[in-house]
């Protein structure tokens, strides 16, 4: 009966050292921020995030998401925004994945983008110029799919590009060109 108790001691103490590395991961964001786009692409957002404790040499899933608005309209030749039939604003959910490495030291820092709404079927007649005037996001998160872990609210977003019923021959070239669509 001793031999018993010394044998299940020893199986339970071996067997709580081999579990004590999957007790130790924690992940966790240390930061998360959003940002608008500075590059080619003005109305996308950028979401940089560091997450640590998700252990090493692991790959870990990412989204990022927000609830997107979009304004597009059509300029003339002339510099004008012709009718109020040609704009069209556009809202829903709008998304980016990847999927990242962590690495020996079990954290990540990285960034996905994400665009704002597509326009859809909306297009603008010959001889006049398609443009994005204004974007928002709300409700921005990052999400670590593969553990579960989530930083929301990371801050609401907006950017006019242009006034499509103020335009002046100077203010248009402030008109954003939209992503190209798939």
């Amino acid at each position: 009966m001793q031999r018993f108790s010394i044998l299940a001691i020893c199986l339970l103490a071996v067997a709580s050292f081999m579990a004590m590395p999957a007790w130790a991961q924690n992940p966790h964001f240390i930061s998360a921020s959003d940002a608008l786009s500075t590059t080619e692409n003005l109305g996308d957002i950028v979401v940089s995030f560091k997450e640590s404790g998700v252990g090493n040499n692991a790959l870990i899933d990412f989204t990022a998401a927000a609830d997107g608005t979009a304004t597009y309209a059509c300029i003339n030749g002339g510099g004008n925004h012709p009718s109020a039939s040609n704009k069209v604003t556009v809202n829903g959910p709008v998304s980016a994945s990847g999927q990242f490495p962590s690495g020996k030291n079990g954290t990540i820092s990285q960034s996905l983008t994400i665009e704002e709404p597509t326009p859809g079927s909306f297009s603008c007649p010959g001889g006049q110029t398609f443009v994005l005037a204004d974007v928002s996001f709300k409700n921005v998160s990052i999400t670590d799919t593969t553990n579960g872990v989530a930083e929301s609210n990371l801050g609401d977003l907006s950017k006019v590009f242009c006034d499509i019923n103020n335009l002046t021959k100077a203010t248009i070239k402030n008109c954003a060109v939209p992503d190209p669509t798939p």
